[in-house]
């Protein structure tokens, strides 16, 4: 009798925790993941509208990779004090103020003359994004208990992936249809039309989402709000006693700056890909559009790699390893990308490049926060992510310094894989735990 009665109460919780998942992953995950869909399209069209706009405006291969770039200087600049107005003013206000500002800026791009204007606004789309991704991960830790937090996260994630295999298609297209709308280039007409979403965006962002469950939540259930609040209390009773909780902690944590290589070095592989595949592609004898579709598809496979590892960091509780392994396959595979002749072969490697390159996004962010909290965490989240953005300059910018060199896209992409695998031994050396 005692083990039905207990055994109809571990169903009673379980399906309580799964309805409760359930709610958050529809209100909160899916809206924060469209949100970042128009976020990083916004961040990475440039690479489309390069198939036209670099001629237009007289950009070498040298200039564009570094404009590319120069959008992580203001990033890296303004992200830690972003992220910590967030923490003070919550999240509503502050991720609605920062979608509509880089929405504005997003359009503005479609009236950029030469290579200085070209630099300005690519810093200043840097300075308006600064704080939304490390804003939405921490804004995930007030929702998700840290067992449910790999996956939310990595489905937040996913929406770096998925923008552009939803986006690439779109942009190329836009592009080649878009050519003398309103009197603008086919590149211009892209910018205006791709940056509006993150305006109206960014006005709705203010009235739906709720700062914490603390908060008024009338979309949750009393006994669903009651197993949440219990679940993330756990969480703080039970947080580790070296738990950094004040901001001038986490400065002189060195597994801070490790977590920050790690993914500075991941990052310089991936935004090199994201910012020149285009171009790369392009390079086979396709039109714009083609371009589009073909650049899509290593991101399905990302996409894919996201998820499925982050499951299966889940499902064991370990972290580190999958954070680092990620990242050693995904060089390999970048590199061997790079050694074939035969584009077909060498879009298959990239693909697979991708399914592990990607998948550490989302296991990745579940690590500094099992020695961070409060404001540490903030501060701590957006110093990883912020200072992590040089990662983001080098990729784009020594793809050009090396094409421009050698006029090879092949030594580009090997440099590009070195990183990611010095970035596997660097997380090795990091101590972690298991949830």
């Amino acid at each position: 009798m005692a083990e039905a009665i207990r055994a109809a109460g571990a169903y009673t919780d379980s399906t309580l925790r799964d309805r409760t998942i359930r709610k958050l992953n529809i209100r909160i995950v899916l809206f924060c993941f469209i949100c970042f869909i128009v976020n990083y399209l916004d961040r990475v069209n440039i690479g489309f509208a390069a198939l036209h706009m670099n001629e237009d405006i007289g950009l070498t291969p040298y200039m564009f990779g570094l404009g590319a770039g120069i959008f992580f200087i203001g990033y890296l600049a303004f992200e830690i004090p972003s992220n910590m107005i967030l923490h003070k003013v919550g999240p509503r206000i502050w991720i609605a103020r920062i979608m509509v500002t880089w929405g504005i800026v997003s359009c503005a791009m479609a009236w950029v003359q030469g290579p200085t204007s070209f630099y300005i606004l690519r810093f200043l789309l840097g300075v308006a994004e600064a704080g939304f991704a490390p804003g939405v991960l921490l804004y995930l830790t007030y929702w998700f208990p840290a067992k449910e937090r790999g996956r939310a996260t990595a489905s937040f994630m996913a929406a770096t992936v998925l923008s552009i295999v939803i986006g690439a298609p779109i942009s190329g297209w836009l592009i080649d249809a878009g050519e003398g709308l309103f009197g603008m280039h086919g590149w211009q007409a892209m910018f205006l039309i791709e940056g509006l979403p993150s305006v109206v965006l960014g006005i709705f962002t203010f009235f739906y989402l709720v700062d914490s469950p603390a908060k008024d939540t009338k979309w949750l259930a009393p006994d669903e709000r009651a197993w949440l609040m219990e679940q993330l209390e756990a969480d703080r009773r039970n947080a580790k006693a070296d738990t950094r909780h004040s901001l001038r902690e986490i400065f002189s944590d060195y597994r801070v700056w490790l977590l920050t290589l790690v993914y500075m070095f991941n990052g310089v592989a991936i935004y090199g890909v994201i910012m020149w595949l285009p171009q790369i592609v392009k390079t086979f004898g396709l039109t714009t559009a083609q371009a589009g579709v073909v650049s899509a598809i290593p991101f399905i496979f990302a996409a894919i790699g996201l998820v499925v590892i982050a499951k299966s960091s889940d499902r064991t509780g370990e972290r580190k390893i999958h954070t680092a392994m990620s990242g050693l396959v995904g060089g390999i595979f970048l590199i061997a990308s790079a050694l074939v002749t035969n584009p077909y072969l060498a879009l298959a490697l990239l693909c697979i490049c991708a399914f592990f390159l990607w998948s550490y996004l989302g296991v990745f962010w579940t690590l500094p926060t099992q020695f961070l909290s409060g404001a540490a965490a903030a501060g701590g989240l957006a110093a990883i992510n912020g200072f992590a953005q040089i990662g983001g300059f080098t990729g784009p910018y020594l793809v050009g310094w090396v094409k421009t060199s050698t006029d090879s896209f092949s030594l580009s992409l090997i440099t590009l894989a070195i990183f990611p695998i010095i970035g596997f031994f660097i997380c090795m050396s990091l101590k972690a735990n298991r949830d």
